[in-house]
């Protein structure tokens, strides 16, 4: 290990204790999608104190920092402060004291990591050659916090030339840390489609347009697209979530609603997913003689690692790990709004292995008994430090 990787880990490490004190903090007190008051004011307190110069309320409840060292560019390190609806199972004395709300996503790792990392290269600005801006959005889980971040100008004043984040990753141990080039995360799209037909007894169904039936029938045709439309060398997911319909057994209702999501790493893809979605199901009830309304909901697009910023990530953070503990991660179909900053400036997120070697199973993500092992910490801190210092001397 060389010698500036070293003295990052070991400030890292001496930091280790407040580091777990803040996530611990964030984690007793979960908020959902841009109602985050809590975490934003603890945020931007810290960094306060660290004498940056802070922006509160950016893209309703994001809060900003800004490092200024020397002269160069400007790079931006990412964290993610939302937690989800989910009640949490596991028995920690720091446990969630906001009933059905959890952070299930390692959300308050990634905050409480991205602090310490401010609170190590303000220690440090020396080595800063140019500026650094830390960025703590509200609403990943699904509401688009980065875009209305971009929205209110995060990637300005100064302007940013490159965009980093880490996210934690249960399936990887502590100490192990994973990167890809090109796509990494899938582009992760929400729709509704209401089918409305006639209702009746369900003893005259020739009385009826049942769109039951109907809604049946779009979602087997629906399956298709994916299926007989798309590439079978081009990954994509079409989910049918919900299908709701009806009060009672013997009555047939007025309209059904179907609920799903589209994924996929291709723009093109993405887009013909989207037309074909909507022709099909207005098809399929026309057809039965029924009306069908698709409402889309665009989520993120996908999330497409530079390949110089992956290599720039490699080469600095093969320096903690060597070769050994660097992995080749595979391409997930699950969303990440870290991609809209990807969109718009070079940039690459890595994976921080957060499980513990005593656990027999991994603790996954987005489930109620989701946790990490905490010595994974002072790893994250001094790799985001890496990176901005490697960057901004690149």
């Amino acid at each position: 290990m060389t010698t500036i990787a070293q003295s990052l880990l070991d400030a890292a490490r001496d930091l280790a204790p407040e580091t777990v004190r803040l996530r611990r903090q964030i984690h007793q007190c979960p908020e959902l999608l841009y109602e985050v008051p809590k975490t934003a004011a603890l945020v931007a307190q810290e960094l306060t104190a660290l004498g940056l110069e802070v922006q509160t309320g950016v893209g309703r409840s994001g809060v900003v920092g800004l490092l200024r060292g020397g002269p160069g560019k400007t790079v931006l390190l990412r964290a993610d402060m939302d937690a989800l609806q989910i009640t949490e199972t596991g028995d920690i004395p720091y446990k969630s004291q906001n009933p059905g709300l959890m952070h299930a996503c390692g959300h308050d790792g990634h905050t409480a990591m991205l602090l310490s990392a401010a609170k190590l290269l303000s220690t440090q600005r020396d080595r800063v050659h140019g500026a650094v801006k830390f960025m703590f959005q509200p609403a990943e889980e699904g509401g688009q916090g980065a875009l209305r971040m971009i929205e209110d100008g995060v990637l300005e004043n100064p302007k940013v030339d490159a965009v980093f984040a880490l996210h934690v990753d249960p399936m990887y141990y502590a100490g192990e840390l994973a990167i890809r080039t090109g796509p990494t995360q899938a582009s992760a799209d929400r729709f509704g489609i209401t089918i409305h037909g006639k209702g009746g007894h369900a003893g005259y169904p020739h009385h009826t347009v049942d769109p039951v039936l109907v809604a049946s029938h779009v979602v087997i045709a629906l399956q298709s697209i994916v299926s007989r439309e798309t590439p079978p060398w081009s990954p994509a997911v079409l989910t049918i979530g919900k299908i709701s319909a009806g009060t009672i057994n013997n009555v047939i209702p007025d309209e059904a609603i179907i609920l799903g999501t589209m994924r996929t790493f291709d723009p093109e893809v993405r887009e013909f997913m989207q037309r074909r979605i909507r022709e099909v199901a207005e098809g399929v009830a026309s057809a039965m003689r029924a009306r069908a309304v698709v409402v889309p909901q665009e989520g993120c697009p996908p999330l497409i690692n530079n390949p110089a910023s992956v290599q720039l990530v490699r080469d600095a953070l093969r320096e903690f790990t060597g070769a050994e503990g660097m992995y080749e991660r595979e391409p997930e179909m699950g969303g990440e709004d870290f991609a809209f900053l990807t969109e718009l400036a070079p940039g690459a997120m890595w994976r921080l292995g957060v499980r513990n070697r005593s656990w027999q199973q991994p603790r996954s993500l987005h489930t109620a008994d989701f946790d990490l092992d905490e010595s994974a910490l002072p790893l994250g801190v001094a790799t985001l430090a890496a990176t901005a210092i490697h960057y901004l001397e690149s």
